[in-house]
C-alpha cells in the first residue's frame, strides 16, 4: 500500500501502525500529491492511504487524478473527526472510506483506533476498482461486471400500483448504505425537495466519531433538514434522521428507539435492524432502498419489508461501488427493482405524488 501523508512524524507513526499488520505492506510513503501521483505507477499499490491536507496539490484533487487515470481505493485518513467536510468532499470524489488517524501512541484508544484503520485498509484493499461506464457525466467509479442499467421507459411497477390504478399511499422511506454511501446518499437527498412529504431513516456505516459530521454535511446538501435520530422522536415528513454512532435505529410504535445490543452483520447502526423495524411498524406502506456496499447488511432486512408489501429498491450494479449489499438483497428475492443511482431520487418523487397516475 501507499501512504501519502507530509507530516514525517505522522509517517513514522502510520508505518509502524501498518508493518505491525501481517495483512498489510507498505510500498512507498509520498509526502506531497505530486509524489503520490508518480509513486502509483511506479509501485502499483493495492490501496492507497491519504491525509487530504497536502502541499502542492490537495488530496481532492490527488483522488479525482486517480481514478480517472488509475482508479484505485482510496482511504481517507482525517486527524480532526469534528470537521467532516474535508473527508466528506474527498469521499466526494470516489475515496471509498474516511477513517479516523491514530494521531499518539499515548492517547487511550490508540490500539482501538490503530486496528480499525487496518482493518479497513485491508478490506478496501480487496476492492477492485474500475473506471465508471454508464454515464459519461459521472466520474464515481464501479466495482465488479458493469451490468446495462433497466431501461427508461418512465412505467411504475405494478407493486407500486393500488387498486384503482394511482399510486400506492406510502409513509416512510429508509436508505442503507456502506462503502460509496456518502456519495450515493448525498445524490439522492440533493434531488428530494424541500417539503418532500415522508420522514427518510438513514444508516450508513462510518466509525462513530464522524456520524454528527457526517449528518451536519449532509444537511449541507439537502434542501431537507437532516438531525441525528435520537431515542423518543415522533419522525416528521421531510425530515431526514441519520443513524448514530455505534447506536442501532428502530422505528418503534411511531417514534425512533436506539439500541445498544449487539452489532448485526457485524454493523452497528445495521441497516437490516432498521429495515426489519420498519416491515414491523410500516408494513407494506414503506419503502426500502439499499445503495452500495461491502458485505450483507439490509439484504435480508429488505426481504423482510418486501414480504410484508413494501416497496423495495436495489442500487443496480452499473452504478454501484460495490454491489455486495445490493446483491444480497437481489439474489434473495428483496427487491422490487434494480435501479441505477441517478433513478432512485425520481422513483421516489414518483412514489410520492399525488396526482401522478400509474402509466
Amino acid at each position: 500500500m501507499l501512504v501519502v501523508e507530509d507530516s514525517p512524524v505522522i509517517q513514522q507513526l502510520l508505518s509502524h501502525v501498518i508493518s505491525a499488520d501481517p495483512r498489510l505492506e507498505v510500498a512507498g510513503i509520498a509526502s506531497s500529491g505530486e509524489q503520490a501521483l508518480r509513486m502509483i505507477e511506479r509501485t502499483a499499490p493495492d490501496v492507497v492511504s491519504l491525509d487530504i491536507r497536502l502541499p502542492g496539490i490537495d488530496g481532492f484533487e490527488v483522488t479525482s487524478r486517480i481514478m480517472r487515470q488509475t482508479p484505485l481505493p482510496i482511504v481517507v485518513v482525517a486527524s480532526d473527526v469534528r470537521d467532516l467536510d474535508i473527508p466528506m468532499r474527498a469521499l466526494q470524489a470516489g475515496a471509498l472510506a474516511v477513517v479516523e488517524k491514530p494521531g499518539s501512541m499515548a492517547r487511550a484508544d490508540y490500539q482501538t483506533v490503530a486496528h480499525h484503520l487496518c482493518t479497513q485498509l485491508v478490506i478496501m484493499s480487496q476492492v477492485k476498482v474500475i473506471r465508471h461506464r454508464i454515464g459519461a457525466r459521472s466520474a464515481k467509479p464501479a466495482v465488479g461486471p458493469a451490468a446495462e442499467p433497466p431501461s427508461q421507459d418512465g412505467r411504475l411497477p405494478e407493486a407500486a400500483v393500488a387498486a384503482d390504478g394511482r399510486v400506492r399511499r406510502f409513509r416512510a422511506v429508509g436508505l442503507v448504505a456502506s462503502t460509496g454511501g456518502p456519495a450515493a446518499l448525498a445524490k439522492i437527498l440533493r434531488e428530494l425537495p424541500a417539503g418532500f412529504p415522508l420522514p427518510v431513516f438513514v444508516v450508513q456505516h462510518m466509525g462513530a466519531p464522524f456520524m454528527a459530521g457526517f449528518a451536519n454535511w449532509l444537511g449541507t446538501v439537502s434542501a431537507l433538514p437532516v438531525r441525528l435520530g435520537e431515542a423518543g422522536m415522533s419522525p416528521r415528513p421531510g425530515t431526514v434522521y441519520v443513524a448514530p454512532g455505534d447506536r442501532h435505529m428502530l422505528v418503534d410504535g411511531g417514534t425512533i428507539r436506539l439500541s445498544a445490543d449487539p452489532m448485526v452483520c457485524g454493523q452497528r447502526p445495521s441497516g437490516e435492524v432498521l429495515f426489519q423495524s420498519m416491515a414491523r411498524g410500516y408494513g407494506a406502506s414503506g419503502i426500502g432502498v439499499l445503495l452500495t456496499g461491502m458485505g450483507e447488511d439490509g439484504g435480508r432486512g429488505l426481504v423482510d419489508m418486501h414480504r410484508v408489501g413494501a416497496y423495495t429498491i436495489a442500487e443496480h450494479a452499473s452504478t454501484a461501488v460495490i454491489h455486495s449489499m445490493p446483491g444480497t438483497a437481489v439474489r434473495l428475492g428483496g427487491a422490487v427493482e434494480e435501479l441505477p443511482l441517478d433513478r432512485v431520487a425520481g422513483r421516489l418523487l414518483q412514489l410520492t405524488s399525488d396526482d401522478k397516475m400509474a402509466s
